[in-house]
């Protein structure tokens, strides 16, 4: 009898390139770091050697050194691409090493100060190719001048240290920055950071006077040798799309040596519809030493049912009662009594402004551990119109109906209507009343979960558009949102960035990014999913 065998040749063949072309990939990746990384040894400064600096998969300390900046854990997740190497870089030599071996190899680059960007962007990427970290952390000086009252700063230096280190020569000096005290200075200025100071002093692009800058070509440069467009470029254009910013010299603004701050509580209850009105119409025309901020969240009231409770932080650079004076002529409906208000330094604002408890000491400054870490999105609006009681009311509505909703609105005006919106990349000047930030935190992990949570921030970012800016619909660069555009790099580069970059730049702005792109990166070498492309885009 005939004995027959049925052969799948499909069942077998399939999980046999599957293994292949996992071994292949596994090994072609090793080959690549291993020459990517001789070529680092190769190239580096002998009086400034890479050694203990470069951490792949295989050393048992990536994870922690990966792990460390990432400020968003939705970008922790085990299917989160990974980087074939880290470079913690000691000296500028190593960062010029790294960018010329990275396109000798044809290497994707990510640069790191903070790990602050919203998408993860410094650290994860969403194309297919090899691509690695170079991680700030290590450059950190801060040298500040009183006498000339300005600062160099390095990139992986964080706010509350760039504070820290102000406040310990001066008692009536500060920078305009952010509120968040781990941020990392070099992608917080690069891309226009605020704070509490801007309407009084402007965006920390605003008071930068230098920078240390590594091009594509692994030189060193600075505002001189870089030239006036590429500086203005990396103020508030984003730094990573032209280049490694180093270091930033900034300049110091006074401050008095005592400044008033309050951070007063109103519910739905307490007619926060009412209050919200009048903010809007106000909030931007406010005497500049003013900065009041609204914050919006959904807790439950006594009886256990949603309301919105609304947060007004406040700085004031004078005392409490000039405080109070001018809020109860101009907004009166605040109800802000001299028992609300507490004076203090201004590097104590800080730490009040972050909401550590009273009395911590200013050295909290220098932590670098977050005071909170989880899964988070955030996006951006900009508000150029009041908006009246009844759309405050629906709003509120709204942000019962979805889960973990915050909205922040901070007050523009004052200097900010004063500089030009092509004066930096950032635009939003003159015509702003607010910009919104929408918060949406959560605390499981997992795909899932964020799909979720993150459906619920785009509803309520969908349900805004009325009560927006528009044509563009206008988002800020530093509150990175891919949701707003991804750019491919491919033929269409130019015309798919236009969708981001008229967001966060206007077209003007735009145009002339992709202009100082396409002449100091014309292989657009630095790039990542929001980056400015070149004007002939495609990477050769």
């Amino acid at each position: 009898m005939a004995i027959t065998y049925s052969f799948n040749f499909k069942s077998y063949i399939f999980p046999l390139l599957l293994v292949l072309l996992s071994t292949h990939s596994s090994a072609t990746s090793t080959s690549i770091t291993d020459r990517f990384t001789q070529c680092l040894n190769n190239r580096a400064d002998p009086s400034f050697p890479l050694n203990g600096q470069l951490y792949t998969p295989d050393n048992s300390s990536f994870p922690s050194v990966l792990q460390a900046y990432i400020r968003n854990l939705r970008f922790n997740e085990s299917t989160t691409p990974k980087p074939i190497l880290i470079i913690t870089a000691l000296h500028p030599s190593h960062i010029q090493a790294a960018v010329v071996c990275a396109k000798t190899h044809r290497l994707l680059m990510k640069t790191r100060s903070g790990g602050h960007d919203y998408e993860g962007l410094s650290y994860v990427t969403n194309s297919n190719q090899p691509f690695f970290v170079v991680d700030m952390f290590n450059l950190r000086s801060i040298n500040v001048s009183i006498e000339d009252e300005t600062a160099w700063v390095q990139a992986g230096a964080t706010l509350g240290e760039v504070y820290y280190r102000i406040a310990e020569k001066s008692n009536s000096h500060a920078f305009p920055a952010g509120v968040c005290p781990t941020v990392g200075v070099g992608g917080h200025i690069s891309g226009g950071g605020y704070g509490n100071l801007m309407r009084k002093y402007g965006l920390t692009v605003d008071n930068v006077v230098d920078a240390q800058l590594i091009d594509v070509n692994g030189k060193l440069l600075n505002r001189k040798s870089m030239g006036e467009d590429l500086f203005w470029a990396i103020t508030g254009g984003g730094g990573v799309s032209f280049g490694v910013v180093v270091a930033y010299k900034i300049k110091l603004v006074r401050v008095p040596t005592t400044v008033t701050v309050f951070n007063v509580q109103r519910t739905s209850e307490q007619n926060l519809s009412t209050i919200a009105h009048r903010w809007i119409q106000v909030a931007d025309k406010l005497d500049n030493d003013l900065f009041l901020r609204m914050t919006f969240n959904v807790i439950n009231n006594t009886n256990g049912e949603k309301t919105i409770r609304g947060l007004f932080p406040t700085l004031y650079l004078g005392n409490s009662t000039a405080l109070v004076s001018l809020l109860n002529k101009d907004f009166p409906e605040l109800g802000v009594e001299i028992s609300d208000c507490i004076e203090m330094s201004w590097i104590e604002s800080v730490l009040f402004y972050t909401n550590f408890p009273i009395g911590t000491s200013t050295t909290a400054l220098l932590s670098r551990t977050p005071q909170r870490l989880n899964p988070f999105k955030i996006k951006s609006d900009y508000v150029k119109n009041t908006i009246s009681k009844q759309g405050f009311e629906s709003i509120f509505e709204k942000m019962k109906e979805l889960e973990n909703q915050m909205l922040a609105f901070n007050p523009y005006g004052g200097r900010m209507s004063e500089i030009s919106e092509f004066a930096k990349p950032f635009p939003h000047r003159s015509g702003n009343i607010a910009k919104i930030q929408y918060e949406v935190n959560w605390d499981e992990l997992g795909v899932e979960a964020a799909n979720r949570y993150l459906n619920f921030t785009r509803v309520m970012y969908d349900y805004m558009t009325p009560f927006v800016s528009k044509n563009p619909r206008e988002a800020f660069l530093n509150y990175r949102d891919l949701d707003i555009g991804v750019n491919s790099h491919g033929k269409n580069a130019y015309v798919e960035g236009m969708v981001y970059g008229h967001k966060y730049f206007k077209e003007t702005n735009y145009k002339r990014l992709t202009m100082v792109k396409t002449r100091v990166d014309p292989s657009n070498f630095f790039r990542n999913e929001q980056s400015i492309p070149t004007l002939s885009s495609s990477w050769k």
